[in-house]
């Protein structure tokens, strides 16, 4: 772990840059922003003995890049402090929890339901480090969304967004855990926030036990290879055949851990129009979804964090789902129209499914 580096004094002309900032930054839709500096403290070390345990699973891009996925000044040269802000993401009217109790319907992560925020989120952020370099020039500056190896948790909890819950979720006392985070490295010495240092989970661990596959080894500890968002969008191959049954409906990503925090019932509903559900995804049956053409699904998911998955993944994750649905003349109609699918890893799920219902492929 890199040891703290010592503040020096900030320049005058930067004392009141930090509210304007924040004025700023809630202009371009933000919800907040902090300033904090490159530096990760006690994270970095967790992120080592994460990575000793294999819980990373295929994504081997968490252990790449040498120290600078928690060293920002080995990421970014130069970098004195790093801008954090939060957006938040939860479409409104919304209801979660009566999408996932239907095993017919498909459940998408409520931050993939509209458009993809990496674009939106780094052109205001480009937008936002204008605006500062006119007030103050002279300095660099550098935007990522997901861009880069970055420690966004723990910069956001330093800047003092919020503290880290035990589900690994920055959780913020007026707004819960349903927001994106995005970050500006940058030269000036900017003053700094105080970090979120006291953590208010108290003695709940509601989001360690809802889990479905179990994947919290404890808390603050995940299992990557467990965990449904993980199964659904990261993993490449076939989902192992134990876990499947716990995954339900869910088909790309899961917020179950998020849906029972009880700071949750302070998040606030988004105001982004790109951010509301598009082609019914927050209420679409899982057959009607399955039997999309991979033409179809291309153009649905033009701009949505879905294409992460790619087509033969979707169809996958749907037969999974099916898998676990009711048994209705639907569902069982749209599994046999692709049990001679001709990728391999998805008959064997779509066969997986039929047995599920009783059927042999």
């Amino acid at each position: 772990m890199t040891k703290p580096q010592k503040t020096p004094p900030v320049p005058p002309e930067l004392d009141d840059l930090p509210g304007k900032i924040r004025q700023w930054a809630r202009e371009l839709g933000f919800a907040d922003a902090g300033i904090t500096l490159p530096e990760t403290g006690p994270h970095a070390d967790r992120l080592q003995a994460w990575l000793a345990e294999g819980y990373q699973g295929e994504m081997d891009y968490m252990g790449h890049h040498g120290d600078k996925r928690y060293t920002p000044t080995s990421l970014v040269p130069g970098t004195a402090r790093i801008i954090s802000v939060r957006l938040d993401y939860l479409p409104a009217p919304d209801n979660p929890k009566q999408a996932l109790t239907d095993r017919g319907t498909a459940y998408v992560t409520r931050y993939a339901l509209g458009r993809d925020y990496h674009k939106l989120m780094r052109k205001r952020l480009a937008t936002l480090a204008k605006w500062i370099d006119e007030a103050v020039s002279g300095f660099e500056y550098r935007a990522f969304v997901d861009s880069a190896p970055v420690l966004e948790r723990a910069l956001a909890q330093r800047a003092g967004l919020g503290w880290i819950g035990k589900n690994n979720m920055v959780i913020h006392p007026k707004a819960g855990s349903f927001f994106f985070l995005g970050e500006i490295f940058t030269s000036a010495p900017l003053p700094v926030d105080p970090p979120f240092e006291s953590e208010h989970c108290g003695s709940c661990s509601a989001c360690l036990e809802v889990c479905p596959t179990d994947a919290f080894v404890g808390p603050h500890l995940l299992d990557a290879r467990r965990c449904i968002s993980y199964l659904t969008i990261e993993l490449k191959g076939s989902i192992p055949e134990e876990l499947r049954p716990k995954m339900g409906n869910r088909v790309f990503g899961c917020d179950d851990c998020q849906l029972v925090c009880p700071w949750n019932k302070f998040s606030k509903p988004t105001a982004e129009q790109d951010f509301q559900p598009r082609h019914g995804l927050d209420n679409s049956s899982l057959a009607e979804l399955f039997l999309w053409t991979e033409e179809q699904f291309l153009k649905r998911t033009e701009g949505s964090a879905i294409r992460r998955t790619g087509y033969e993944g979707w169809l996958r994750n749907l037969a999974v789902g099916l898998g676990n649905a009711p048994t209705t003349i639907p569902v069982v109609e749209a599994l046999k129209q692709r049990a001679d699918h001709p990728s391999e890893m998805v008959r064997e799920h779509v066969h997986w499914a039929l047995r599920r219902h009783g059927l042999t492929p």
